[in-house]
């Protein structure tokens, strides 16, 4: 279904005259531009509505002329309002037909949940996915090739996300999980911890609004386990990916999918282990549309983006695919990293997974 006839059933199914967006992602989905000037903020200078004839964005008389010059379609009206003589929210209630949803707080407006109409990806956005995703593993993996033991944690992230930001991808998440770190938290936010024997990458990075996320293992004097256990994750990882693509194709939640990242933990010999990190879920206009859990309700579409990131002591396993009825193709990949073929637990599936880089 189309970004439009998505936006139509909506309103006709809430009995709406327009819905509205100004979370930079939402916005992305709707426009295709960006809204974004303060990178702190939740909310963007601008706000896209719909109201079932075309797109209008509101912002204020200093954005005017750049989003309409280097943001938006030709298709796309532009209404604007004098900075000092009121607000964003204020210039959307003063615009929009009623009654309307938004996606941020604006009187007598009803609220609406972006992550559900996000949801399965078109293919005009399948493709903007790929570029993106590439172009971030070239980015990180260039960085992994380069960096050295004695490396410090910041300094590989600030490396990581200098590259990514030339490529003109932001980077909210960058991660550098020195050998000792990585082995006491699963979130290593970047010290002054030299690298040492190993290291993770891992990052989340967006252009355009979609979100990847990828890890990527190097080491230099590693230790005996971490092969053994960065296997495991990688099992985890393909069965997470099969079970997916099984439980869309029937209709079924995350928590589908969850039973079966847990049967793989135990099917690995890390019984319980999932319990310490977060297992990932869908991926698209966020790092994470929904992250799985056991009571998770929420729907396994396809064709979507879906970004598992299984740990298992020390080890990680992690990148964006695209799951669709017919397969599971690798969108964070290069091609010029090491790679295993990995069954799949429970699953007729074998799945090539981004192994450690020994330098």
């Amino acid at each position: 279904m189309s970004l439009t006839a998505r936006l139509d059933a909506y309103l006709e199914r809430h009995g709406l005259a327009a819905v509205w967006f100004a979370r930079p992602n939402s916005f992305a989905w709707v426009t295709g531009g960006s809204n974004v000037v303060d990178r702190g903020g939740d909310i963007g200078v601008a706000a896209a509505g719909y109201d079932g004839d075309g797109v209008t964005v509101v912002t204020d008389g200093i954005e005017g002329p750049r989003l309409r010059a280097e943001e938006l379609r030709d298709d796309v009206d532009v209404e604007t309002y004098t900075w000092y003589e009121t607000d964003l929210t204020s210039a959307v209630a003063e615009v929009s037909p009623l009654p309307a949803a938004a996606d941020f707080e604006v009187a007598e407006f009803e609220s609406v949940d972006a992550s559900a109409l996000r949801q399965p990806l078109t293919e005009r956005q399948q493709q903007r996915y790929r570029t993106l995703s590439a172009d971030v593993a070239e980015a990180v993996e260039r960085v992994a090739r380069r960096v050295d033991s004695t490396d410090t944690e910041r300094a590989v992230a600030a490396d990581l996300r200098g590259e990514l930001a030339a490529a003109g991808i932001d980077s909210p998440v960058a991660l550098v999980g020195s050998a000792e770190r990585a082995q006491l938290y699963r979130h290593y936010t970047p010290q002054t911890e030299p690298l040492g024997e190993y290291a993770l990458l891992s990052v989340t990075a967006g252009r355009d609004g979609l979100c990847t996320s990828c890890t990527r293992t190097v080491a230099f004097d590693p230790p005996n386990w971490l092969s053994e256990r960065t296997a495991a994750a990688m099992c985890i990882e393909a069965t997470a990916l099969a079970a997916t693509r099984a439980v869309g194709r029937a209709g079924g939640t995350a928590s589908d999918v969850f039973e079966a990242i847990q049967r793989a933990y135990d099917a690995v010999g890390w019984d319980g282990e999932w319990r310490n990190h977060h297992q990932g879920g869908a991926a698209g206009y966020a790092g994470r549309e929904w992250i799985g859990s056991p009571d998770s309700e929420a729907s396994v579409v396809l064709p979507q983006g879906y970004a598992w990131n299984p740990t298992v002591g020390g080890a990680k396993s992690e990148d964006t695919h695209l799951v669709t009825a017919d397969g599971i193709e690798l969108l964070s990949g290069t091609g010029e990293w090491p790679t295993e073929r990995v069954e799949a637990v429970g699953y007729d599936t074998a799945i090539p997974r981004h192994a450690v880089l020994k330098r």
